[in-house]
């Protein structure tokens, strides 16, 4: 799956056109992606930033027409700008966190892929957070630029659990 699809959705939409003429500084700040490998009922987000509001405005882009909903409350957070070209495709991360799950000697399977597109510390990073078949949570930093692993932990739901009692 390639982002420049919905990229290119999003840009010919009337919806956009329409934030766009109102909200002229706004920029493109996050995407938001669930790869269901299960379902395959996948999300697509992409998320704009609007500095005179400070609110996110996030565009959902897997109907047959674009939806946009605003943020309720504004942030204090200033994301960052993404305005290069995203290098990694989406279906390449499932291959990234598979080969690094085998240096890590991971043997469960992936069930979910939790994506999120952001500027990172200066850096264009996919942050995944991936369900396995053991219940277990796998937290992945990519650098989209380089493709490497920046991050790599795992741990159980049931962990998660026990800190929440």
């Amino acid at each position: 799956m390639k982002i420049q699809p919905y990229i290119d959705k999003l840009n010919s939409s009337k919806e956009f056109k329409k934030f766009q003429t109102k909200n002229p500084k706004a920029y493109f700040s996050a995407g938001f992606f669930v790869i269901d490998l299960e379902t395959k009922k996948n999300i697509h987000q992409l998320d704009y930033y609007i500095p005179k509001t400070k609110k996110i405005a996030t565009f959902m882009l897997d109907s047959n027409n674009v939806e946009l909903k605003e943020s309720e409350g504004s942030s204090n957070l200033v994301p960052g700008k993404i305005s290069q070209k995203i290098n990694l495709d989406l279906d390449v991360l499932k291959g990234l966190v598979q080969d690094e799950m085998k240096n890590h000697t991971v043997t469960s399977k992936l069930q979910k892929i939790i994506a999120i597109l952001q500027i990172l510390d200066g850096k264009l990073i996919w942050n995944l957070n991936c369900l396995t078949t053991d219940m277990g949570v796998i937290k992945v930093h990519i650098d989209d630029e380089s493709h490497s692993i920046l991050k790599f932990e795992k741990f159980s739901l049931f962990d998660i659990v026990k800190k929440l009692k």
